[in-house]
């Protein structure tokens, strides 16, 4: 039976989301209908199936349209058109960057919930690998361009989730990595083995993630498996040394402190020394930092340097001051370094 689409219905109404009119993509037809308000009324615009153009899309924008609505039933659809789409938004300057990473934000979101609380902990399976890389090469020439992780940082959440948290990391990795000399290519193998670190945190207790400050001697060893059992949950998926490298060892120190094997210094590759700091300092400013987080960029970078000068790589942390400070997200901490 052919499904019967309102014409009409009142402004408000819980069964449609907002999105910004700039995020339907001109000439890419989406399997979900397009309303927009009048008044009190959500009136429909675009069917489902049908073509948005540059004149529709800009002309809502520049006669004050901020948001069009969707469906709710149709937002997994919706969903799948922007993350198939990601590529062209996120390089569209005709879309304000605040736009863009909001449309970054929330896709990437989307997609690490399901991989991380929809499908796991079985193995990460091909299909869902494929999106994950999908959406790792379609973001990284905008994650390590200039200006984005300034607008990236109003959108960054710090109540802890493993996904937001793989999300955050990533962000800052790779611009962090790019002063590494890295092309695309090993951007992007990068970028897979950081969006997964923390995959074996899919195989460990919600109880002992979800724990705010130091964990008990016994849940402690059972937190420590986490690498391994990340590395065991992608067997089935074609990654990269470079990838399966940021899983296993995030976790090892520069003094061999470390964790599961105890590598120490040159012997921690150095995108991984990146990936630490990186995964250290958003640790820290979320809330599995514990009650007694910090509360500001400066604080945290401050106890990076002043407590873990032995533990993480100080010429990486450097370089992820300088990051942070050309972004405008360190508090002012980048003046105290030069």
């Amino acid at each position: 039976m052919k499904e019967t689409i309102p014409s009409h219905t009142p402004a408000g109404d819980p069964r449609f989301f907002p999105v910004s009119p700039l995020m339907i993509f001109p000439k890419a037809v989406g399997s979900f209908s397009v309303y927009l308000r009048q008044g009190n009324t959500l009136v429909l615009y675009a069917a489902a199936g049908e073509a948005f153009t540059d004149r529709h899309r800009t002309n809502l924008f520049e006669n004050g349209v901020r948001e069009v609505y969707v469906r709710l039933e149709q937002r997994e659809n919706y969903t799948r058109y922007v993350e198939e789409n990601l590529g062209a938004i996120l390089q569209d300057e005709s879309i304000p960057l605040p736009e863009r990473a909001g449309t970054f934000y929330r896709a990437s979101t989307e997609i690490l919930r399901d991989a991380f609380e929809a499908r796991m902990p079985v193995p990460l399976d091909s299909d869902t690998f494929r999106r994950l890389h999908y959406f790792v090469t379609q973001s990284i020439r905008f994650l390590t361009s200039a200006d984005s992780l300034r607008a990236l940082g109003e959108f960054i959440a710090h109540d802890y989730k493993t996904y937001t948290h793989s999300i955050n990391v990533l962000i800052y990795t790779m611009p962090l990595a790019q002063t590494l000399g890295l092309d695309d290519a090993a951007l992007i193998r990068v970028g897979i083995g950081t969006l997964l670190h923390d995959v074996g945190m899919t195989r460990v207790p919600k109880s002992i993630i979800e724990r705010a400050g130091r964990l008990l001697p016994d849940e402690e060893a059972v937190y420590r498996t986490h690498p391994a059992q990340g590395v065991a949950t992608i067997a089935q998926v074609p990654l990269t040394q470079e990838a399966i490298n940021c899983i296993l060892f995030h976790h090892e120190r520069m003094d061999g402190s470390g964790y599961p094997t105890g590598l120490s210094g040159e012997q921690i590759p150095p995108v991984v020394r990146a990936l630490s700091v990186a995964d250290t300092f958003d640790t820290l400013t979320s809330t599995r930092g514990g009650p007694s987080a910090a509360t500001s960029a400066f604080e945290v970078l401050n106890r990076m340097r002043s407590e873990m000068a032995s533990t993480l790589d100080m010429e990486m942390f450097r370089r992820f001051v300088l990051v942070l400070s050309g972004a405008m997200l360190d508090g002012g901490f980048g003046a105290e370094m030069d």
